[in-house]
């Protein structure tokens, strides 16, 4: 194990109000189909930040862009998950929201329906280069790359890390943001990450590759460390051209898989914080990840 950096971590990203609707077997369109439907806070950014707060003890920070309408909402929730919000009030877009469609089948797979609102308008003047001041890690939500006052806020906040020799993480996000965005134009963008943790269909779409270990080898020759999330196939680690590592997955009776990869995504992040070399970590991740399929919802429980 190597010694970690003493600072906190700041994930800047999408603070989301999620509605999930559990149902089982196929939707009937034109009827009802019976489902148990939970408004819960949500948002990639939000949940890598409670996730990589679980632990206690660590100092996480979560800068986002929420509506007034739930501002208040979103706040108390994310202190109950021992993070410390910075959150920017948009007057004039409400919080973004997500429906999220989860068939309660053996998988628990999900479908998004998703209205980013205030999320994606996030924008340079929102960051500071104070936001740095004790940070030891940034993590940008790849959502952050599908608008364009999100594309120069990830730019603005890029150089202020690499002028601190603050390493910088990304989560692509979302492959189907990123066919709209285009991959070549997404590879340009996280370029100048120090870790890269896309799923196994963003590494596939990324490098236009089937077989992941070979998307995360591609990968890795532009990024020092990739690390490729494959749920139940657990995770790959690539640096320098080559995959170095395979970590397995931790088995789990899944209920609803929404956050599962912000679950690794922030149990990973928070261990290198503490020194944990990036297979070790991403064993944390695996782990965090089988907790997070099992109950409803992207976050962890609230602390009591």
């Amino acid at each position: 194990m190597t010694v970690g950096r003493a600072g906190a971590l700041l994930v800047a990203g999408d603070v989301i109000t999620d509605v999930v609707a559990r149902h089982r077997g196929p939707l009937a369109p034109g009827t009802d189909t019976t489902a148990s439907v939970r408004r819960v806070p949500g948002g990639a950014g939000a949940n890598v930040a409670c996730w990589a707060a679980r632990r206690g003890g660590a100092d996480v920070r979560l800068l986002g862009r929420v509506g007034a309408d739930e501002a208040e909402w979103h706040e108390r929730a994310l202190t109950a998950c021992g993070v410390r919000p910075a959150l920017v009030v948009d007057e004039e877009a409400p919080t973004g929201t997500v429906i999220c469609l989860v068939d309660e089948g053996a998988r628990a797979e999900r479908t998004f329906l998703t209205d980013s609102g205030a999320s994606l308008r996030l924008e340079p003047a929102d960051w500071s280069d104070a936001l740095l001041d004790g940070v030891a890690r940034l993590h940008l939500s790849g959502y952050l790359l599908f608008s364009e006052s999100g594309r120069e806020f990830v730019t603005v906040a890029m150089k202020a890390a690499r002028a601190r020799d603050v390493p910088v993480s990304l989560d692509p996000a979302s492959a189907g943001f990123i066919t709209r965005l285009g991959t070549e134009r997404c590879l340009a963008l996280v370029g100048g990450v120090d870790v890269l943790l896309p799923s196994r269909d963003e590494a596939c779409l990324l490098t236009g590759l089937s077989d992941v270990a070979e998307a995360t080898a591609r990968l890795s020759r532009s990024v020092p460390l990739v690390v490729t999330k494959q749920g139940a196939r657990g995770a790959l680690l690539a640096r320098s051209g080559a995959v170095y590592a395979h970590v397995p997955a931790v088995r789990a009776v899944p209920r609803d898989t929404t956050g599962a990869g912000d679950a690794f995504t922030g149990a990973f992040l928070a261990a290198l914080l503490e020194g944990a070399e990036p297979e070790e970590a991403a064993a944390r991740g695996c782990a965090a990840g089988a907790r997070a399929v099992e109950h409803v919802g992207g976050r962890p429980p609230a602390r009591l």
